[in-house]
């Protein structure tokens, strides 16, 4: 994805705010549509025994992936580099089909998160977030300040919350320190990434295919931020059945 910042502010062309509007009503349609796949694939998964049953097992009285969870579950991944790395050769109507089968994916495997924590708490939890990352993307939108040095310490700070999350892995305890980071470093991505698509939307030529598949891989991008921000939030409200 091309990161080119521009400066907004000092454009001179006077329909760059129907570009920039134009081309983030299309990232935030593309990424509300993933996510309402993915709740409807998550409900009707948590929700029936037989769906259940593809991807989840018993295995000495514990709930396991099955063989096509585990594809579920890694699949996702391969997605995301289908579509970074096929950017250019890929068509538009490819690059939505796996776009549309990673939201399918990812509800597949969010299912499990109805089976653990209370319904009201995901319901709850999600609002939050929803509110939240609609506040920073506001941000992110309006602002004049240059985010770029933020972005650069974010990320920073996500690559230290990897390495503590597998550490974790292997010496248990509490992640609310992990937790409370994470909220940090997603809600600032928000405002940074939406920024970036904001600048990004100013050196698209026109409305055409190219454009189309930035938009998509910016609905990608916000998608999986606001996914990590909704999960982060989830662990911190606890509340395991």
């Amino acid at each position: 994805m091309d990161n080119n910042i521009l400066d907004y502010s000092s454009g001179t062309h006077e329909n760059d705010g129907v570009v920039v509007k134009s081309f983030l009503s299309k990232v935030f349609t593309w990424m509300t549509a993933a996510l309402v796949i993915s709740g409807v694939v998550a409900y009707l998964f948590a929700t029936t025994a037989s769906l259940q049953q593809m991807i989840l097992q018993e295995v000495n009285g514990h709930l396991g992936f099955t063989t096509l969870g585990w594809v579920v579950l890694i699949a996702p991944i391969a997605f995301i580099l289908v579509m970074n790395f096929g950017l250019e050769k890929l068509s538009l109507q490819i690059l939505l089909a796996i776009f549309l089968l990673y939201s399918v994916c990812m509800g597949m495997t969010l299912s499990v998160l109805l089976m653990v924590y209370a319904k009201s708490l995901i319901v709850q939890t999600f609002l939050i977030s929803a509110g939240t990352f609609g506040f920073m993307a506001f941000l992110g939108a309006t602002t004049k300040t240059d985010l770029t040095k933020m972005g650069t310490y974010l990320y920073m700070g996500l690559f230290g919350i990897i390495i503590a999350s597998v550490i974790h892995m292997f010496t248990g305890g509490s992640t609310f320190l992990i937790d409370i980071a994470g909220v940090i470093v997603f809600t600032g991505l928000t405002s940074f990434k939406v920024q970036q698509l904001k600048n990004m939307a100013l050196s698209m030529p026109g409305d055409g295919e190219q454009t189309q598949k930035m938009a998509l891989m910016g609905a990608l991008t916000l998608y999986i931020t606001f996914i990590n921000l909704f999960l982060t939030l989830l662990r911190l409200a606890g509340g395991r059945r």
